[in-house]
């Protein structure tokens, strides 16, 4: 294999960011257009403000909400909740900041950072798998957006529950739902830009709007200290350990999608300080501080209503206070849009570009994004904690953490983080492999993967897969299937690769 620190002739050493010129952009277009080249040095303006309001818009989201009071519903307290999410994403901090050096050092996108380790065509499995995964959540997004507008406008104007129904559900959620579809969308078309000056000023107005749903609830509740007096259903024992460990892994896996495609955003950072020091700030500070803040609220809800409701806006619902419905509209509106435009149509849309260059460019795949998420019906993966986090971002995470995996073992251990950006765009060259496939990445991924999902089930019936497991003698590993794909696929590959580690 060839030595992969050489950049058009001149040897690169370090850190520092590599770009191409003009004169070196690749012309074969099966595998380049505008939207999948390196982002120029002097177009990488994020800050590190940029990126940790970046993680801020995305965590302060309903379904963030609704994971964490999840657990509450599970039968946990608030300190175990919180300890599960705060530890979580720490874990998933890590591969977050591995993965997203790539981004200011070469300004690459996520599917072609995998090209280094699954080939120039191979990388299209990674990123269909990723693109998937993210139209689906797209779609669940969207969905628990537009019923919240319905919900919130219907308590507004009265009556709107009884309207005709279409497909079993009323004509006044289905028209919230494709007008947020196509808020969404209008936003992204117009560019990364765009993206990040509506983070900037998103992530401090859903913040004040999470402080304010729980000044109401506290107030409500006459005080802090009901909400902090529910006790937990499972203790410390025998019957909470087999909540907590697949409880970790669903946190895990909610993030452990831009632990793929991180370099979609990283590549437009300033330098390497900015990325790190921004994440590092954004993510597990402000999903643990709105972990806090949602399990709070739960367990007041509980307090006051006499049970827990994990659905913010069926919370919101219950006040009589116009002004307050129409501010928690506002909050529903922005908080979904931050996360969803960046963490659900960013990722697809490049992927998508990768798979045909020439036909399809960033736009357009955000709009084949829109119309996959409204193909899939995601309603039913939130219709209960167990299916939500158990079955839905059990199996997720275990399929994201073995291409992880092998993405950081090739790039820090079989590279030492160095790439040849003009052999990402072309075939022939040092990553073209077999047909522009790596048959090691393929079977680290076929093992890994196995491994990771091959044991999953249903909760309580709830779901898919048959109570035994799809392969049985796997089934305790599922429990642990973003961890078991990540580090299995990761150990498979470096064996893998061998001699050829450190000389790529």
């Amino acid at each position: 294999m060839t030595d992969g620190s050489t950049v058009a002739g001149r040897r690169r050493s370090g850190g520092g960011p590599v770009g191409l010129s003009a004169g070196e952009i690749p012309a074969d277009g099966r595998f380049a257009n505008a939207d999948l080249l390196p982002v120029p040095v002097d177009r990488r303006r994020w800050t590190t403000y940029n990126f940790a309001a970046l993680w801020v818009g995305m965590a302060h989201n309903i379904p963030s909400w609704m994971l964490a009071s999840g657990l509450v519903a599970l039968g946990m307290d608030w300190k175990q909740a919180v300890l599960t999410i705060a530890l979580a994403n720490l874990v998933v901090l890590v591969p977050m900041l591995l993965t997203g050096h790539a981004g200011p050092k070469y300004g690459i996108p996520f599917p072609v950072l995998a090209r280094a380790s699954f080939g120039v065509r191979g990388a299209n499995l990674p990123a269909l798998i990723r693109a998937g995964v993210a139209c689906a959540w797209f779609g669940i997004q969207t969905w628990i957006g537009g019923s919240g507008i319905f919900v919130l406008l219907g308590k507004v104007f009265g009556g709107w529950a009884q309207a005709g129904r279409i497909a079993g559900h009323p004509w006044t959620l289905w028209l919230c739902f494709l007008l947020f579809w196509a808020l969404e969308l209008a936003v992204i078309y117009r560019g990364m830009e765009t993206l990040r000056r509506f983070e900037n000023w998103a992530a401090p107005f859903v913040i004040l709007g999470a402080l304010v749903l729980f000044g109401w609830i506290a107030a409500k509740a006459g005080g802090v200290g009901p909400l902090l007096d529910q006790p937990s259903r499972l203790g410390w024992g025998a019957d909470f350990w087999p909540v907590f460990f697949p409880s970790l892994m669903g946190m895990i896996a909610f993030w452990s999608t831009l632990s793929l495609n991180i370099p979609d955003f990283t590549r437009f950072g300033s330098g390497q300080r900015a990325q790190v020091l921004g994440q590092a700030l954004g993510l597990p500070t402000t999903m643990t501080l709105f972990a806090l803040l949602s399990v709070f609220v739960t367990s007041g809800s509980q307090a006051v209503y006499g049970a827990p409701i994990w659905d913010p806006v069926l919370l919101v619902a219950r006040t009589d206070s116009v002004f307050g419905l129409l501010f928690a509209l506002v909050t529903v509106l922005i908080a979904t849009l931050s996360v969803n435009i960046a963490a659900n149509v960013v990722s697809p849309a490049y992927d998508l570009a990768n798979l045909a260059p020439r036909r399809v460019d960033f736009r357009t795949g955000a709009l084949i994004t829109g119309v996959v998420g409204v193909l899939i019906m995601p309603w039913k993966l939130t219709s209960t904690p167990e299916l939500y986090i158990f079955t839905w971002l059990g199996l997720v995470g275990g399929l994201l953490g073995t291409v992880a995996g092998i993405l950081i073992a090739d790039y820090w251990i079989v590279r030492r983080t160095r790439l040849s950006l003009p052999d990402l765009y072309r075939a022939g060259g040092p990553y073209w492999y077999r047909g522009g496939w790596n048959p090691r990445a393929l079977a680290a991924f076929l093992v890994g993967g196995t491994l990771a999902v091959g044991g999953s089930h249903s909760a309580e019936g709830q779901g898919p897969f048959p109570d035994g497991g799809l392969i049985p003698f796997l089934k305790p590993l599922a429990d642990y299937g973003w961890a078991v794909g990540l580090v299995s696929a990761l150990v498979l590959y470096v064996l893998l690769t061998g001699r050829d580690i450190g000389n790529p």
